[in-house]
């Protein structure tokens, strides 16, 4: 007797454990079962605590003896401890939709219970741990069943967001969007127009249609005269939802390339998911887009919209033109030149010349919003680096340049390129690349390859993505004793420190992959 309420008592424990665990999962995944589903089959090997857990619960149905029971007790200790909670690099938030959904999940599954309970006594072992087995899709069950609400609860505050913004009648809302970039290029906008407006930016990284909701009716004010709205995507459609809530006036596309490709299926979607903003803009509105990225050019001729197109880059056929650039480990300085001739020089402390594009990016809408090329200067320098996106951090004998808030192909060339302008000791500590899809192996290997030209030693962490990465290293011709493959990222930084070298040590972080991989 004992030893059932043991069992009966972990179970509980696991049930709960399983939930927490499955919920920041499914949060991660934006609450959508279409990508929970690969997820959980990708990462199968996870599941085997809870199939050994139901196993030992039929056994214990079956033989019902005192060692099916210490067998049920183990695996259900085991499983508990399989899903202890993990330090997470964005934890699971309590928000109103997880309460609820843990109030419907928690009816589920303990409905499930107490009819075991009640109809099948000799089996309610069993049955518990198959139940608790199957809360990854009690879950997702308790997401269907709550969309009503969900859908009605979207919509009141969404409605909420949409009057407020219409009562701010004087205010100009300007949408960014890329498949990189856009939150650099928000950031720096957002400090370029302080020079002559009280404005307002969407914070960190709130760029779906709720973020920009709780944006909205948290932080907006009367006196607000600019809105800059980060616009993320991983679906079709996701960019016209977040025009249709802000309707901006003006839209800045900052790049498009290989990102989530998991979810869209192929860069065509991407491209024509990114330029929703063009058919969404005014026709007295202006869509500012990277002159310097082959995709957006290429694509722009076949693309529907109404408003007028601007260009803005290092290329000579942009519009609003940066040139002269010269970068050092300091910062970087550049010419920038507007349609009619007028140049300024600028400097900044931000590395690299893919940070120029996205300061280029800024001053072409700053510009256009009246604010003149000498006010500007000052605020250029006032450009603060945009955390985890190649931040310099020093630390004594080491300079970390952390760029680990995502990684995409162009990201990392850009990120070892402000590497290669440092003389010293380089060093690459990387996952490499997720959510690329079919494409993911092949851009990894290519990421090894660049690699191979720039870094003195490279650290790479985890095993998914090492292999390519190395295999990229070594067809360059890349040391193999300079290649460091580690569990962690704790593992990786230790292994930095454990170099030998008399020169300073210069550490470019790459990505630190979501809890979700």
């Amino acid at each position: 007797m004992v030893l059932k309420c043991i069992a009966a008592v972990l179970s509980a424990v696991c049930a709960v454990l399983c939930f927490l665990r499955n919920m920041h999962i499914f949060q991660l995944n934006s609450y959508k079962s279409a990508t929970q589903i690969p997820w959980l089959f990708k990462n199968f090997g996870r599941l085997i605590p809870s199939v050994f857990f139901v196993l030992s619960g039929v056994l214990s149905f079956f033989a019902g003896d005192v060692w099916s029971f210490v067998l049920l007790t183990f695996s259900a200790l085991v499983m508990a401890l399989s899903h202890l909670p993990r330090r997470a690099k964005k934890p699971l938030k309590f928000t109103a939709r997880v309460i609820r959904m843990t109030f419907t999940s928690g009816i589920l599954y303990f409905g499930i219970t107490i009819a075991a309970f009640v109809f099948l006594p000799d089996a309610v072992y069993a049955v518990t741990a198959f139940a608790t087995a199957l809360v990854p899709f009690i879950i997702m069950l308790a997401n269907v069943i709550n969309s009503p609400a969900e859908w009605a609860v979207r919509q009141w505050y969404t409605s909420d967001a949409k009057k407020l913004l219409r009562a701010a009648d004087n205010m100009t809302v300007i949408g960014v969007t890329g498949s990189y970039g856009k939150t650099s290029v928000k950031f720096f906008l957002g400090t370029l127009l302080k020079a002559k407006y009280d404005t307002l930016i969407t914070p960190e990284n709130y760029n779906t249609p709720m973020g920009v909701v709780k944006t909205v009716r948290s932080s907006l004010r009367p006196i607000h005269e600019m809105f800059v709205c980060e616009m993320g995507a991983k679906y079709k459609g996701d960019i016209k939802e977040l025009c249709r809530l802000a309707h901006p006036k003006f839209g800045v596309i900052t790049s498009i390339g290989e990102q989530h490709l998991e979810t869209f299926g192929s860069l065509e979607t991407i491209i024509r998911t990114k330029f929703e903003i063009y058919r969404e803009l005014p026709e007295d509105g202006i869509l500012f887009v990277n002159g310097d990225n082959m995709v957006i050019t290429d694509n722009l001729s076949r693309m529907e919209g109404k408003c007028r197109v601007v260009r803005y880059g290092t290329a000579e056929n942009c519009d609003y033109r940066a040139e002269d650039i010269s970068v050092s480990g300091k910062g970087t300085a550049f010419t920038f030149t507007v349609p009619g001739g007028e140049s300024m020089r600028f400097s900044t402390r931000l590395l690299g010349s893919h940070n120029v594009v996205n300061i280029a990016g800024a001053l072409a809408v700053a510009y256009n919003m009246g604010i003149s090329l000498v006010e500007l200067v000052p605020y250029v320098k006032k450009i603060a680096p945009v955390e985890h996106r190649l931040q310099l951090i020093e630390n004594g004998n080491l300079t970390i340049i952390d760029d680990a808030y995502n990684s995409n192909p162009a990201g990392c060339r850009a990120a070892l390129e402000t590497l290669s302008f440092f003389e010293d000791l380089k060093i690459l500590v990387t996952p490499g690349m997720v959510e690329l899809g079919a494409l993911e192996s092949e851009l990894n290997r290519q990421f090894g390859r660049d690699a191979a030209a720039v870094c003195d030693y490279v650290v790479l962490v985890g095993e998914k993505q090492a292999p390519p990465i190395k295999e990229g290293l070594l067809e360059c011709g890349f040391a193999e004793d300079r290649i460091i493959v580690v569990s962690g990222i704790k593992e990786g930084l230790s292994a930095v420190y454990s170099i030998q070298t008399d020169k300073k040590k210069i550490v470019l972080l790459e990505n630190d992959l979501p809890d979700n991989y």
